[in-house]
């Protein structure tokens, strides 16, 4: 981060602690259960996006664009809750509540960037389904599996990116009074806000993000909606209709379960009480995670069938294996 530490060519000293101190859910009765129910979030959600993930490796008939993106999403849920949970439970289960400065850094890069590759990953597949349906005939030419690699490949080094300026600008600022964080992570907005000088390029920063990272994504996926929608009542019976907004089901209940809570937060920050905010930000990186794969195992008929496909083949090698014995 050296490059952020320097201007006009002049190296300028900044005053970094040793540690910050996570203090958020104060004062809320119980909250001991809350964390450990959060055990058992975190248990459920490895355990489902592993299965997920695992399907789509071993069948070779989801090895197609969308489930691409599906395999993604499955990745940064399992990586975004791997690099939260394990370090929210030390922090507030075991009281492990002081971090250094550099550790904070890098949790908040981890955390953040998983959050806002959830976005572009659900705008990755709104587009899939618009084309699906819009334009069935051009689909194989149109979404490819070059088109939908390269789509998420510039996702994460957009968000990578974005996070690493946020990060950065951090650096550049001093902390000459308190130290204590008043939420369940290194969050950015609560960090700047404790600087001693002057904090505006990082203002700027937590205003860009919610748009750039969730109003926009959510946006283009309400107007891909709304033409799919539209198109269908010109070109389409009701019965067909039905049929073609089916295969969307599973993708609008994770937008609906994502870009709600997120942007009530984000829009909300300054105007909650700062228990709702740090509870309601939590749920909501959470409980993504954890729905995203049961909505796709239990509302997506290709994955279901691919399970039931892979269940048959392991029973079917474990007779042969007895029969070879016997």
């Amino acid at each position: 981060m050296n490059l952020f530490n320097s201007a006009l060519g002049k190296n300028i000293t900044f005053v970094h602690p040793a540690y910050f101190t996570i203090r958020g859910f104060s004062g809320i009765l119980d909250i001991k259960y809350y964390f450990v129910f959060l055990c058992f979030v975190y248990i459920i959600t490895v355990l489902g996006n592993t299965v997920v993930m695992t399907v789509i490796y071993l069948d070779h008939n989801l090895r197609t664009p969308k489930y691409i993106a599906v395999f993604n999403l499955a990745f940064v849920d399992l990586f975004g809750s791997s690099a939260l949970m394990p370090k929210l439970l030390d922090i507030f289960l075991f009281n492990h509540h002081n971090i250094p400065y550099n550790d904070c850094l890098t949790f908040l890069f981890f955390c953040y960037t998983c959050l806002c590759m959830q976005s572009f990953n659900l705008v990755a597949l709104s587009y899939d389904r618009l084309i699906a349906i819009i334009f069935p005939l051009h689909y194989q030419v149109k979404v490819t599996h070059r088109f939908m690699l390269s789509l998420i490949a510039f996702f994460w080094v957009f968000v990578i990116l974005a996070v690493l300026i946020a990060v950065g600008l951090l650096t550049r600022l001093s902390f000459c009074e308190s130290v204590v964080i008043n939420s369940y992570f290194c969050d950015h907005g609560q960090i700047y806000r404790l600087a001693c000088n002057d904090h505006f390029p990082n203002y700027i920063i937590s205003c860009l993000f919610p748009v750039l990272i969730f109003w926009l994504p959510f946006i283009f996926i309400l107007l891909t909606y709304i033409y799919i929608g539209y198109t269908l009542a010109k070109v389409a019976t009701v019965q067909e209709g039905l049929k073609a907004f089916k295969t969307c089901i599973a993708h609008l209940s994770l937008v609906a379960i994502y870009f709600i809570p997120v942007l009530i937060t984000f829009t909300l920050m300054e105007k909650i009480h700062p228990n709702a905010r740090i509870m309601n930000l939590s749920l909501t990186s959470i409980y993504p995670p954890l729905l995203n794969p049961i909505i796709y195992v239990l509302q997506t008929q290709e994955i279901k069938e691919s399970v039931k496909r892979l269940l048959r083949i392991k029973r079917k090698s474990k007779t042969i294996k007895k029969l070879t014995i016997a």
